[in-house]
């Protein structure tokens, strides 16, 4: 298994920092808002209230009832308690999912650009990571063609998230249906729904593959409060899923974690039943990141060079710097997005994340999930870095 490249250029960036070098991470995918207060304040009613001890292993009833809330009121989707597990972060409820799902052999079709987990979570289960190549003047989106094409007797499984992580893009009702549709031919496969930033989302509605009368027996929601909450650190995902795969993700966290944070759960209680329509906290985050894309797209259109679409969610751009590839300052030379990433880190002082984790080389990844003054001071690093290669 290869190391989380988002997690070394994070520490890489905090390692500079504390040798006190003048570092502006845009490597990480951390909101840099503060958890609602609403929600702060449900966790200490739940210390006061004693609820200290071991909960039940898929997570309390009152959290997979207000589970089962959010997705009738959000997404027009129809669960039971025993159809949600409750996990440390939605990355273990991924984990446990393709540990569920994928036998030795087995192909998982991942659309590249991918979030880097999904390809070392599948070859940890002994899958077969089958990559379908997007473009960028296609918003980075599979078509039902590609993915029809690259389905073979093997394939279990198919990863994807919307809004995506990495490049921000998200797909519509109708790009979902004609998705639905192609998987509806094949009685064997099952779609991972990735719906982790959800609510930040420029386009409005958020629209799930899981409606589709089609394909929802065979769709595995994957949630959770880490990005539309500012909950980070709480580490609360959860999962919303075919009955015998919720029961065998539920029996595989019994014998690894059990359950999740018990005070964690009575926070993210209050954060399932806040209704995104009308919650100021959501509201208020949600203008504050499409304010910064706007700025940070400008900004990125004005270097020479570099391609650029604009997202349509998350809190990411995913430019394509290869024609800077083969440049060279001093005796440095850029010849793929790693070179890049350092690069810019050692001689800008600004930490990205290179688009080969993402399975992506012609790219870098940049966060802006920061303050508009440091987003405004990387991007002229950036652009100054750049023109330096030659």
């Amino acid at each position: 298994m290869a190391a989380s490249e988002t997690l070394a250029m994070t520490a890489k960036a905090r390692e500079l920092k504390a040798q006190g070098k003048d570092v502006i991470s845009l490597s990480i995918g951390e909101p840099d808002f503060n958890t609602p207060e609403a929600i702060k304040e449900a966790a200490k009613k739940a210390i006061d209230d004693n609820f200290t001890h071991y909960p039940p292993v898929p997570g309390y009833a009152d959290l997979r009832e207000a589970i089962c809330t959010k997705f009738r009121r959000d997404n027009g989707l129809e669960f039971t308690p025993e159809q949600i597990v409750v996990s440390t972060g939605a990355k273990q409820s991924i984990y446990q999912l393709v540990q569920c799902l994928i036998d030795p052999g087995d192909e998982v079709i991942i659309p590249t650009p991918f979030w880097v987990s999904y390809k070392e979570i599948v070859r940890v289960a002994e899958g077969v990571p089958v990559y379908v190549t997007t473009k960028l003047e296609n918003d980075f989106k599979v078509t039902p063609e590609q993915l029809e094409a690259a389905i073979t007797p093997r394939t279990k499984l198919i990863m994807f998230s919307s809004p995506s992580n990495p490049t921000g893009m998200l797909y519509t009702k109708e790009e979902l249906k004609a998705i639905a549709e192609v998987v509806a031919r094949h009685d064997n496969l099952f779609v991972m729904a990735d719906e982790i930033y959800e609510h930040i989302n420029f386009t409005g509605r958020h629209e799930s593959i899981g409606q589709f009368a089609e394909v929802k027996d065979r769709v595995i929601t994957v949630n959770g409060v880490a990005k539309g909450f500012a909950m980070t650190g709480w580490r609360i995902g959860f999962i919303a899923a075919p009955l015998e795969i919720a029961k065998a993700c539920n029996k595989l966290q019994g014998q690894v974690t059990s359950a999740t944070c018990s005070i964690a759960q009575k926070a993210t209680v209050c954060a399932m039943l806040m209704d995104p329509a009308t919650s100021s906290d959501i509201q208020d985050m949600r203008r504050i990141f499409q304010e910064r894309r706007d700025m940070v797209y400008k900004m990125l259109c004005d270097i020479p060079g570099v391609k650029v679409r604009l997202p349509q969610g998350a809190f990411y751009f995913f430019p394509d710097v290869s024609s800077y590839y083969g440049k060279r300052c001093g005796d440095r030379v850029v010849s793929n997005s790693t070179d890049m990433a350092f690069y810019l880190l050692e001689e800008a002082g600004v930490a990205t994340v290179m688009g080969s984790a993402f399975g992506d080389d012609n790219c870098i990844r940049l966060s802006y999930a920061t303050s508009e003054e440091q987003l405004r001071e990387a991007l002229r690093r950036i652009k100054e870095a750049l023109a330096r290669l030659q």
